[in-house]
């Protein structure tokens, strides 16, 4: 949490009248310079935040402090909220608090669509999953078509994988992923194909 010289003057004083503003004009100064030091190179900045809840009732979504030079200047935001994990290892619910589920959204992107938002369980006793969310993922893009109570993908040659969504894990995913990965790589290689325009014939 970052103070200023102001706000240890205070505390230190006993005069708690706040910063007055000083805080995210700092801020604002502190991503400015950082933007200008190293914009030119190839290399990023992560940062995190603190988030508070919003006043709002039109607008239910948190509300990050320090002001808006960080949502300004960054190109990806991503809020996240702490949940209970009350699911064991097979996916069955309990009484009793596994873990942590962090739900995911994100805020601002500048490289695709934004306000989609995940759900990350971390259990206390193994760690994080690395293909928690894909499940649903691959279900919003469409790969993944709920059949009766399974879940069927259907690869490119042709052939139907049909199982039950706890089943879907592991190798069965990253079949998937490695698919997925290619197909969005020939996107992006159509995409940046140069474009032939035809001169216009000057009117005689």
């Amino acid at each position: 949490m970052m103070l200023t010289p102001t706000d240890v003057n205070q505390f230190e004083a006993g005069d708690m009248k706040g910063d007055l503003g000083r805080k995210p004009k700092a801020l604002t100064a502190l991503v400015r310079n950082c933007v200008n030091m190293f914009g030119s190179w190839n290399v990023g900045l992560i940062a995190t935040n603190h988030t508070y809840a919003s006043q709002d009732m039109f607008d239910p979504d948190d509300k990050i402090s320090g002001g808006q030079g960080f949502i300004y200047a960054s190109s990806i935001v991503v809020a996240m909220k702490k949940l209970k994990l009350k699911e064991d290892e097979k996916g069955n619910k309990v009484t009793d608090v596994r873990g942590i589920r962090a739900a995911c959204k994100v805020m601002k992107t500048r490289y695709a669509k934004p306000f989609e938002g995940v759900q990350v369980k971390i259990p206390y006793d193994t760690g994080m999953d690395p293909y928690s969310g894909l499940v649903d993922l691959f279900e919003k893009k469409g790969l993944l078509v709920q059949t009766g109570n399974r879940l069927k993908y259907i690869d490119k040659a042709g052939n139907e994988h049909i199982d039950f969504r706890k089943a879907w894990v592991g190798d069965k995913l990253d079949m998937i992923m490695a698919e997925f990965k290619e197909e969005i790589s020939t996107e992006v290689e159509d995409t940046d194909a140069p474009i032939e325009v035809e001169p216009k014939k000057k009117p005689k």
